[in-house]
C-alpha cells in the first residue's frame, strides 16, 4: 500500500484550508444573493409600509428583528436593502471593471503614450475618493442610485486597470505570445485570444474583492444622503437614521452594521479563495 509522502502530508491542512475559506466565501454570498432576490417578490411586510403605534419594538415583540421609529419591520429593510447594496455593487464593479480591463489591456499591447496617459488619469482619479465624488456628481445630477453606481464606477477604472495593465504585461513575455507574434498575429488578435483568457482569472478574483469595497462605499453613499433615494430602504440609509435613536434602539444600528460587516467579509473570504484556487502552486 502505498504512503503519502511527508510533503503531501504537511500540504493537505493547508489546501484544506485554502478550501474553507473559498466555501465560507462562496456560502455568505450565496445566502445574499438569495435573500436579495427572495426580496424582490417577498419580503414579511412591505419595507416601506408605516406603522407608527409599532414604532420601535424591539426584535420577537413585532416581527423577528423589531421596528425602527416609523414603525417599519426591520428585516423587510434589511432585506429589500440587500437587492439595493448588492444590485449597486455588482453594477459598478461590472461597469469599471470591464472598462479598466479593456483599458489596461489595450495600454499592454500599445505601450508608449498611451500607457503613460493611462496612468496618469489612473493617478488623478486615485486623488479623488469616491465619496467626494458622489458629493460632486451629486451637486450636478442630484443624489440617486445613478449617481451612487457612477462614483463607485469611476473609482473602480483605474484600479482594474493597474491590475489588469500588470498582468498583461507579464503575459506579453510568455513564449505563447512571442510564438503568435512570430506567425503574424496582430496586436488585438494576440490580446483577445491569448492574452485576456490568460489573465481573466487574476480580473474575476480581484473583482470578487472589489465587490466588498463597493458595498462598503455604496454604504457610506447611502449614510451621506447620495445613493438610493427614500423610501427605498439601504444599509447606509438605516445606519444613518438610527443615530437618533442609539440609546433607545440600538439594534437599528446593530443589525444594518453586521450586515455590511458580513457581506464585506463574504466577498473579501470569496476573493481570497478564488485566489488560492486559481494559484497553480496550490498543487
Amino acid at each position: 500500500m502505498a504512503i503519502a509522502s511527508d510533503s503531501s502530508i504537511k500540504r493537505r491542512p493547508f489546501i484544506i484550508s485554502r478550501q474553507i475559506k473559498l466555501l465560507a466565501g462562496s456560502s455568505i454570498v450565496g445566502l445574499l444573493v438569495a435573500v436579495a432576490l427572495l426580496s424582490l417578490v417577498w419580503t414579511p411586510l412591505p419595507p416601506a409600509k408605516m406603522q407608527i403605534i409599532y414604532k420601535l419594538q424591539p426584535p420577537f415583540a413585532f416581527g423577528v428583528l423589531g421596528t425602527d421609529q416609523f414603525g417599519r419591520d426591520v428585516l423587510s429593510m434589511l432585506m429589500a436593502g440587500c437587492w439595493n447594496s448588492l444590485s449597486i455593487a455588482i453594477t459598478a464593479v461590472a461597469i469599471g471593471g470591464t472598462i479598466g480591463s479593456a483599458a489596461g489591456i489595450s495600454a499592454a499591447a500599445t505601450r508608449g503614450i498611451f500607457e503613460t496617459l493611462l496612468m496618469r488619469v489612473c493617478d488623478v482619479i486615485f486623488a479623488l475618493p469616491p465619496i467626494l465624488s458622489a458629493m460632486i456628481l451629486g451637486a450636478f445630477l442630484g443624489s440617486g442610485r445613478f449617481t451612487a453606481i457612477t462614483a463607485i464606477a469611476v473609482f473602480m477604472i483605474p484600479v482594474f486597470a493597474r491590475v489588469t495593465l500588470a498582468a498583461a504585461l507579464q503575459a506579453w513575455s510568455r513564449d505563447y505570445v512571442l510564438a503568435a507574434r512570430a506567425i503574424g498575429n496582430s496586436r488585438l488578435t494576440i490580446s483577445v485570444r491569448h492574452v485576456l483568457p490568460n489573465i481573466m482569472n487574476q480580473i474575476i478574483v480581484h473583482a470578487a474583492i472589489q465587490l466588498g469595497l463597493a458595498i462598503l462605499t455604496e454604504a457610506g453613499l447611502s449614510f451621506l444622503g447620495l445613493g438610493v433615494a427614500p423610501p427605498a430602504p439601504t444599509w447606509g440609509r438605516m445606519l444613518a437614521d438610527s443615530q437618533t435613536y442609539l440609546g433607545l434602539a440600538p439594534w437599528l444600528a446593530i443589525l444594518p452594521g453586521l450586515t455590511i460587516g458580513l457581506a464585506v467579509l463574504g466577498f473579501n473570504l470569496l476573493g481570497d479563495g478564488l485566489r488560492d484556487f486559481f494559484d497553480p502552486r496550490r498543487f
